[in-house]
């Protein structure tokens, strides 16, 4: 018989597997293609598994990070490709600077909170933290510098749209 963490391990690829494949928007249907697939799983689970895992909720949807597409275990990552934030970028709308260490990222509505994630995944060292709403993310900088630095980055983004 399994261990629970066995269990959990299972599940949890599984629940990798079915968001690659398929766009899913609660975590009731997450349940239910589980059990579909031979395994027992509870809201609550779900929850906790989708934390672990660092999916996020992004264009009413549930998103996995490039990093677990990929196979490999959250790293950062090089940061000139910065895949995180490519993922998240057709929901970028502007960047602007709000003073000299805050910078101001607007999202499409329901988006800011995985863009916000986005950017501290990518570990940008310019970056010292966001705070995300719904459609606005704040980023921090360490100096006028670093923000210039951000802001040509997230600009680059946006252009390529």
């Amino acid at each position: 018989m399994p261990t629970d963490h066995e269990q959990r391990e299972a599940r949890q690829r599984e629940i990798l597997g079915i968001l690659g494949t398929a766009q899913v928007t609660s975590q009731l249907e997450l349940v239910e293609q589980l059990r579909g697939r031979g395994i027992a799983a509870t809201q609550s689970s779900v929850s906790r598994d989708l934390r672990d895992l660092g999916v996020a909720w992004i264009g009413g949807r549930y998103t996995v990070p490039p990093a677990r597409r990929d196979g490999r275990e959250g790293d950062a990552g090089d940061e000139a490709e910065s895949p995180e934030v490519a993922e998240v970028a057709r929901f970028l709308r502007a960047v602007k600077p709000a003073g000299p260490h805050l910078t101001v990222v607007l999202t499409v509505a329901g988006a800011a909170q995985g863009v916000g994630l986005a950017i501290d995944r990518a570990a940008w060292p310019e970056v010292v933290g966001t705070m995300a709403g719904d459609d606005t993310v704040f980023v921090a900088t360490a100096s006028a510098r670093h923000q210039q630095r951000l802001i040509q980055r997230l600009e680059a983004f946006l252009e390529a749209r």
